[in-house]
């Protein structure tokens, strides 16, 4: 390969970046919002009362350069009390609670994290590929 070749290649895997990131990240995003609703559905995580908690959790995508992000979460005020517990405190109406955690949230991302790192190699794949 001579070094028009090599630049040519660079430039169309240079190209496909940016695309390949955000599709990438937003697969990644609904997995693991999908493994949160999954673990807030009942022991060891949550139970699920009426599922407004569960389905309250949401992905918000956004651009980032060369490429895109993700959040995964919820505005539901009860969703750090459930993660991590809320042992023998009282809340601003006079509420002593002694509730222990029911993790759903970091066990979600620990399960992903190898599925992660081999979705990005696979993009990586895909880039300098050009499948």
């Amino acid at each position: 390969m001579d070094l028009e070749e090599l630049a040519d290649r660079l430039d169309e895997s240079a190209d496909r970046v940016g695309p390949e990131v955000e599709r990438t990240v937003h697969r990644q995003a609904i997995l693991l919002r999908g493994r949160i609703r999954a673990n807030a559905s009942g022991r060891p995580g949550p139970n699920v009362i009426t599922g407004a908690y569960r389905s309250s959790w949401e992905i918000d995508s956004f651009p980032v350069p060369h490429g895109g992000g993700a959040e995964v979460g919820t505005e539901k005020p009860q969703a750090k009390r459930l993660e991590f517990g809320f042992y023998n405190m009282t809340d601003s109406l006079g509420r002593h609670f002694f509730q222990p955690p029911f993790p759903h949230v970091e066990p979600a991302v620990n399960a992903i994290s190898a599925e992660y790192e081999q979705a990005f190699r696979e993009a990586l794949d895909r880039i300098f590929g050009g499948g």
